[in-house]
């Protein structure tokens, strides 16, 4: 766990990196075809499985959402930073789900959120 607010700028291009590993960690390997498919309506929709039904989307997103805002709060120690990273983990992967964006659209906008987190972090919140 790395200080947040962060005391200085090293221990905020630290935390940065951190953040953007455990990003990569989460929505990637953790993340597994079966919550990729999962959390996307529009597929589940289109597959038509009934072992798969649409209504399920909601519990796949609430999911690896939830790993998102773990890894978050783990890393940095925060429980609002976490609870901020569901919330606009949860926007963004909805946006791209519906096709409102693509996915390099949605990887620049999830590595942002961190930097604006460790930017809010060093400038605002430190003493």
């Amino acid at each position: 766990m790395l200080d947040f607010p962060c005391p200085d700028w090293t221990v905020a291009a630290q935390l940065f990196f951190a953040l953007v590993i455990g990003h990569s960690v989460a929505d990637f390997p953790l993340q597994g075809e079966f919550l990729a498919i999962g959390k996307n309506r529009r597929v589940l929709i289109r597959l038509k499985d009934p072992t798969r039904p649409p209504e399920m989307w909601v519990f796949c997103m609430a999911a690896h959402c939830l790993v998102h805002a773990g890894s978050v709060w783990l890393i940095s120690g925060s429980v609002v930073l976490g609870v901020v990273e569901l919330v606009l983990h949860w926007g963004l992967d909805v946006a791209k789900c519906n096709g409102r964006t693509n996915f390099a659209f949605d990887q620049i906008a999830h590595v942002a959120c961190k930097a604006v987190y460790v930017i809010v972090g060093t400038v605002f919140l430190a003493n």
